[in-house]
């Protein structure tokens, strides 16, 4: 009985053991499926992100054969400014052929750029939108089977037209470079470099342009300078001693004799110019070295170094296109010599005239960054807004308090300093800081900056301005930012 017991149970377990395989093969089988869909899912999560995002910046690659397969099929779309004005359009010649017809000539070469020989600016930027055609769908349709070609999308941008063209006659035959930004927003509003180019002539003359290295006349300087930036910085040297000491600085006194002595470096004021008993917000209207070389002896090493870096030094900037990022070797060990040439702004530093205008726009606009941008909108052939962009903000750069207090020192400028020219104004008030930048072993060759803000009741739209060897930024750059506050607000 008791064998045939466990003969039973023997066969009832040899019965059921093949279940137990089927239950493993089906789990394995599930598991095998789910890895694939989820596989497949990556895939196509993966397919949506280059579409939206890389798929523009490869086909916009000068690289890419599928340009010209584009161009023989749409004919490219216009590039237009805020209010609508060509700026970049197509045209046909008389034998059946296009041609790129930029109306404005040399004023909008560099920020709106070229469509041959590698592209350049909005050219370059938007590439694939403007030779892409979202049209009509019947109309495209209809060209397609005639062998017509169909109209690219249009670009809008954030340029105005009138600003443009001030900053131009105002920089006259001078090289260095204008940008402008609207503070609330983060629209940019001008972008100038010179010397220029005529985007016409770009075909003809690209062998003579690109070799031409004294002058670069196709380098961006608004983007893609990088200088010293003088006095400029002392605004960054003045919000770090805010910082240190909480914003109370009415304690602060110096007496000017023209020079700074301390631990052997010796730093000397502008033309060698005494100024004088100043306090601190005196030291930062009047641009005083001296003042400022004693400031910059007295601040943290360590913590100035972690303020520059916030203010984007060494580091990405928010912008969409090419730049020269700002550079500073300020750290706990530098020298004293190194500490007191960075907070006059001359030494190692270097920074873009773009850079400066991000930092001018938090200030002018409480401390907070907006997000820069140079596109307004893409409309197809019917004028129909395909996509619109909206402001964002970046980040905020520094607290409120002390950005007011910059606020309330860069007027002082204007009022009682070094940018006077700036005082007579009709319908907006102005603010800002000049900077006479030394850029080589000759101390009597400067850069010439300007860089502040502007507006009616708050600040509204902030301008930085650079001419090479200009000089003095207060009777050279001032001016010139002066020419384009005017041509927004008048």
């Amino acid at each position: 009985m008791i064998r045939l017991s466990n003969l039973l149970k023997k066969e009832h377990t040899d019965k059921i053991r093949p279940g137990r395989h089927h239950i493993d093969s089906n789990r394995q089988i599930g598991v095998i499926t789910y890895l694939f869909l989820a596989l497949f899912i990556a895939m196509l999560v993966y397919l949506a992100y280059f579409t939206q995002t890389e798929a523009k910046n490869i086909i916009n690659s000068t690289y890419n054969k599928r340009q010209a397969l584009l161009e023989s099929r749409i004919i490219r779309g216009d590039i237009l400014s805020s209010d609508g004005q060509l700026l970049a359009t197509t045209m046909s010649d008389h034998d059946g052929g296009y041609y790129r017809h930029y109306p404005f000539r040399n004023t909008f070469a560099h920020v709106v750029g070229y469509s041959t020989h590698g592209v350049l600016g909005v050219e370059s930027m938007e590439n694939f939108t403007l030779l892409t055609c979202d049209g009509n769908i019947v109309s495209r349709i209809s060209n397609d089977l005639a062998g017509r070609k169909n109209h690219g999308n249009s670009v809008r941008t954030t340029l105005n037209v009138a600003m443009q063209e001030a900053a131009y006659d105002a920089m006259d035959d001078r090289r260095g470079a204008v940008i402008a930004m609207n503070v609330k927003t983060g629209e940019i509003l001008c972008v100038l470099s010179k010397p220029d180019f005529d985007p016409n002539e770009v075909i003809g003359r690209w062998d003579v342009l690109n070799a031409d290295t004294k002058n670069s006349p196709l380098l961006n300087r608004a983007y893609l300078g990088s200088y010293p930036p003088g006095s400029t910085f002392k605004i960054v040297t003045a919000y770090e001693y805010l910082k240190e000491h909480d914003g109370n600085v009415s304690d602060y006194g110096f007496e000017c004799r023209g020079s700074f002595e301390y631990e052997g470096s010796v730093i000397s004021c502008y033309n060698e110019v005494s100024h004088g008993w100043v306090n601190f917000d005196d030291s930062f209207a009047k641009s005083c070295n001296s003042s400022f070389a004693n400031i910059s002896s007295k601040l943290d090493k360590k913590k100035f170094s972690e303020t520059i870096n916030e203010l984007m030094f060494n580091d990405e900037l928010p912008l969409p296109f090419k730049y020269s990022g700002g550079f500073s070797d300020i750290d706990a060990s530098s020298s004293t010599e190194d500490l007191l040439q960075t907070g006059i702004g001359q030494g190692r530093t270097l920074m873009s005239p773009v850079h400066m205008l991000l930092i001018t726009s938090a200030i002018a606009n409480d401390g907070i960054l907006m997000r820069p941008y140079i596109i307004s909108s893409i409309e197809n052939a019917n004028k129909g807004v395909i996509s619109r962009t909206r402001p964002k903000e970046y980040r905020r750069l520094m607290e409120e308090k002390y950005a007011a207090s910059l606020q309330k020192m860069m007027r002082e400028v204007v009022v009682n300093g070094t940018a006077q020219r700036l005082l007579d104004t009709d319908g907006y008030n102005a603010y800002g800081k000049t900077g006479s930048a030394e850029y080589s072993e000759n101390k009597a060759l400067s850069h010439a900056w300007f860089t502040g803000f502007a507006g009616d009741d708050a600040p509204e739209i902030a301008v930085t301005v650079i001419v090479e060897g200009g000089g003095a930024g207060g009777s050279v750059a001032t001016p010139i930012a002066k020419r384009v506050f005017d041509a927004y607000f008048n």
